[in-house]
C-alpha cells in the first residue's frame, strides 16, 4: 500500500496504524521537498487497516496526530482513523442512465426536475432506533420517491464527519461516504439503485468551510495549511468552523478533486454547493474592521470566485450531464451564466428571495394578505435573471422555525388549505422544485436530526391528502409541457392578472414551446456548431428579434401547451371570476386543491369550463371560474389532455 500526504511544513512524517502498533519510528516517510509531499510504501497491509499520519512540525517540535485528508473511508465515530480502502471493483448497472446523462449533458433546461431532499439519518430508523443503512434506504427511499413522483434525490451530506448535529456541514473527510450507514460500496449500491430505477442523485457538499477538529484538516502540519493565518480571513465565528484558503493551489486541486471524486466514482448526478455567498463575500457576516478587502479594495473574495469558476468549468467538462447547483442568498450576478460570459458557471441557484418572500406573505392571516400581494409577484421581475430553483428545504423546517404546516394560518382546515395552495404555487411557478422531507405529508413538528420523520402522522386523512397532492402536483408537473419546459425562460410565463390585491387572487399563463420556438431552438443548435465568437453575435441579434415578434408569436404560432393557473390566497370563494384565454374551446381542470380526495371543501369547475368569445385582459377569449377557498386551480387547453388529477365539483 502506497500513502502520500502533503505535509511541507513538516520535518517528519511517519505511516501509524494497526499494522505496527501506531509506532511513529516504524514507517518514517520520504519528502518530495520541492512539493512538500510525504510518501512511502508499506507492503502486506491489507484492506480493512487503520492508519493516520505522525506529522513533527519542523519549527515548534509539535507532534500532531492526523487523520488522512484524502481518506475513502474512516471509522465510525466518535473514532477518528483512516481506513484502507481496497480499489474500487463494484459492478455497476446503470450503464444506461450514465450513456443517457452523457448524451444529453442540457436535459435539466427543458425537463422537470422535481427534488426530494434527504436526510439520511433521520428520514427512517429501524425498531431499534437506529439508522437504516445504504442498501435498505436505497430501497425503502427508491419506492418512496417513484410513488409520489419525484425526479432526483438530494442528500444532506454524507461526506464523513464527527459531529450528528452538524447534519454533515462539517465535513472531516471529503472523499469518504460516511461509516453510519455502512461501506462505500453500500453507497455506490445507493446510488445505483436509485439510477436503475430512473431516480437522480445529488449531494450537498461543502467547500466554504470545515471544522477546528485537531485530528482533521486544522494547522495540519502545525501551521495554517488549508485555512488562512489571519482570522480576518480564516474563520466563520458564526459557525465556529475555519474558511478554506482558496488563492493557494494545492488546496484549489483537494476541493476540486473532491468534487470530481463523488460524481465520477459514485456516479453522482450534481453537487449542491452549501453557503456559497460566505465564499464570495470578505466581509460575510462581519463588522467593519474585522475583514481584509482584496487588491482592489472591495469586498469580492476573488480567489474563491475564481475558484468557483474552475470548479465549475472542470465538472461540466469532465462529468457532462451533472448539474452543479449554488445555495446563493444575495444578489450576485450571473451566478447561472457561463464563465466565459463573466458568470461564475453554476447550472442552477436556489431561489432564495423568492422562498422568504412567499412564506412570510404565507403567514399573514388572509384579511391581511391584500397589503402584501407584492410579495408575490415581486420575484417575477427577476425569475429568469437565473436558472432557480424553489426550495423549501430543511433550513425552513429548524431553529424555531416550525413545520410548513405551523406557520400557515388558521384553524387546522385553513392551515392545511393554505399549505395545499403554497405547494401548489410552487409547483406552477417557473423553477425547478425541491421539498425537504416530511414536508410532503405535512409532517406537524420541526424536524430534528434526532428522531425519524413522523410517519404515524399519515393515519390522518388531512396528512395523507397532502402526499396525495404532493404526488399529483409532480404528475401534472412531468406531463405537461407548459409547466416545466420553459422553466427558465420568460417565453413559458405572462400574466393573466397580477393586480387583484383586493380579492387576493394570483393567475399566470404558462406556455410550451411553440412551432416557432422550435425553429428558433434548432437554428440555435445549428450556431453552436459554428465558431463561439460569431455565436454570441447571432444570440444577440436573435435575441432582439424575439423580443420583438414574440408577443405576436403567442397568438399566431400553434403551441403544444397551454395553462392557465389561478390562486385564491383567502378563505373566501369567488364565483364567476372572469380570466381571459388565447384560444377557444374546453379548459380542462387538470387540478383543484380544494378537491375532496385531498381534504378540501370540493369546490370547483365540474371538470372544466368553455371558454367564451368574450375578450378580456388582452385575450381573445375568455373563461368564467369558480375559485375555492384557499385553493388553486389549473386548467389546461383541449389540446392536451392526459386526464384530469384532484378535481371539484
Amino acid at each position: 500500500m502506497r500513502f502520500a500526504v502533503w505535509a511541507p511544513n513538516a520535518d517528519r512524517v511517519s505511516v501509524i496504524g494497526d499494522f505496527n502498533d501506531w509506532d511513529a519510528a516504524r514507517h518514517p516517510m520520504q519528502v518530495r521537498p520541492e512539493a512538500g509531499i510525504w510518501e512511502i510504501f508499506i507492503p502486506a497491509v491489507e484492506p480493512g487497516a487503520l492508519y493516520k499520519f505522525a506529522i513533527r512540525n519542523r519549527d515548534s517540535g509539535e507532534v500532531l496526530t492526523k487523520t488522512d485528508p484524502y481518506g475513502r473511508r474512516f471509522e465510525l465515530r466518535p473514532n477518528t482513523a483512516a481506513i484502507v480502502e481496497p480499489p474500487d471493483n463494484y459492478r455497476w448497472q446503470d450503464a444506461e442512465w450514465m450513456e443517457h446523462r452523457r448524451r444529453h449533458p442540457d436535459f435539466w433546461q427543458h425537463q422537470p426536475m422535481s427534488i426530494y431532499e434527504v436526510h439520511l439519518g433521520s428520514w427512517q430508523l429501524d425498531e431499534h432506533g437506529q439508522f437504516l443503512d445504504y442498501r435498505t434506504l436505497a430501497h425503502r427511499l427508491v419506492d418512496h420517491v417513484r410513488a409520489l413522483g419525484f425526479t432526483h434525490i438530494e442528500l444532506l451530506p454524507i461526506t464523513e464527519h464527527p459531529f450528528d448535529g452538524s447534519w454533515g456541514y462539517q465535513t472531516t473527510g471529503y472523499f469518504a461516504p460516511t461509516s453510519r450507514f455502512g461501506s462505500p460500496d453500500d453507497f455506490r449500491y445507493f446510488v445505483d439503485h436509485c439510477h436503475c430505477n430512473g431516480i437522480g442523485v445529488i449531494l450537498d457538499w461543502v467547500p466554504a468551510h470545515f471544522p477546528r477538529d485537531e485530528w482533521a484538516l486544522a494547522r495540519f502540519d502545525g501551521t495554517q495549511l488549508y485555512e488562512h493565518a489571519d482570522p480576518r480571513q480564516g474563520e466563520h465565528r458564526d459557525w465556529g468552523t475555519l474558511i478554506f484558503n482558496f488563492g493557494r493551489n494545492e488546496v484549489r486541486s483537494f476541493l476540486l478533486a473532491s468534487a470530481l471524486y463523488w460524481l465520477e466514482t459514485f456516479h453522482l448526478d450534481g453537487l449542491r454547493v452549501d453557503a456559497v455567498a460566505s465564499m464570495l463575500y470578505l466581509d460575510y457576516s462581519r463588522e467593519d474592521g474585522d475583514w481584509i478587502p482584496n487588491i482592489y479594495g472591495g469586498n469580492e473574495n476573488l480567489e474563491a470566485i475564481s475558484f468557483l469558476r474552475e470548479m465549475n468549468s472542470v465538472t461540466h467538462g469532465e462529468q457532462p450531464g451533472t448539474c452543479v447547483l449554488a445555495e446563493e442568498s444575495t444578489s450576485w450576478p450571473q451566478v447561472t451564466r457561463p464563465t466565459y460570459l463573466g458568470g461564475l458557471g453554476f447550472t442552477m441557484k436556489w431561489n432564495m428571495g423568492w422562498m422568504h418572500d412567499t412564506l412570510t406573505y404565507m403567514r399573514e392571516d388572509p384579511v391581511h394578505r391584500r397589503y402584501h400581494h407584492d410579495q408575490l409577484t415581486f420575484g417575477m421581475l427577476y425569475a429568469f435573471t437565473e436558472n432557480f430553483v424553489l426550495p423549501f428545504s430543511h433550513d425552513e423546517v429548524v431553529h424555531g422555525k416550525g413545520s410548513l404546516l405551523q406557520r400557515m394560518p388558521g384553524d387546522d382546515w385553513q392551515a392545511f388549505a393554505n399549505l395545499r395552495l403554497l405547494y401548489a404555487y410552487q409547483f406552477t411557478y417557473p423553477g425547478k422544485k425541491l421539498l425537504f422531507m416530511g414536508c410532503e405529508f405535512a409532517q406537524r413538528h420541526e424536524w430534528s436530526e434526532t428522531r425519524g420523520l413522523d410517519w404515524h402522522e399519515l393515519c390522518s386523512e388531512y396528512h395523507r391528502g397532502i402526499q396525495q397532492l404532493i404526488a399529483d402536483l409532480n404528475a401534472l408537473y412531468s406531463s405537461c409541457p407548459a409547466l416545466h419546459h420553459y422553466d427558465f425562460d420568460h417565453r413559458g410565463f405572462a400574466w393573466a392578472d397580477c393586480h387583484d390585491s383586493d380579492q387576493s387572487v394570483l393567475s399566470y399563463y404558462r406556455y410550451a414551446r411553440s412551432e416557432g420556438d422550435r425553429h428558433r431552438d434548432q437554428r440555435d443548435r445549428h450556431n453552436d456548431q459554428g465558431d463561439l465568437q460569431g455565436d454570441r453575435h447571432r444570440d444577440l441579434d436573435g435575441l432582439e428579434r424575439d423580443r420583438h415578434s414574440e408577443e405576436g408569436d403567442r397568438h399566431k404560432e400553434k403551441h403544444h401547451d397551454y395553462s392557465l393557473v389561478a390562486l385564491n390566497f383567502t378563505p373566501v370563494p369567488r364565483f364567476g371570476y372572469r380570466l381571459g384565454v388565447p384560444q377557444p374551446g374546453f379548459w380542462q381542470e387538470r387540478l383543484n386543491s380544494d378537491a375532496a380526495c385531498y381534504g378540501g371543501s370540493n369546490l370547483g369547475n365540474g371538470g372544466g369550463v368553455m371558454a367564451e368569445e368574450i375578450p378580456w385582459s388582452g385575450q381573445p377569449y375568455s373563461v368564467s371560474l369558480t375559485l375555492p377557498p384557499l385553493a388553486a386551480v389549473v386548467l389546461v387547453s383541449s389540446s392536451h389532455d392526459d386526464g384530469a388529477l384532484g378535481t371539484g365539483d
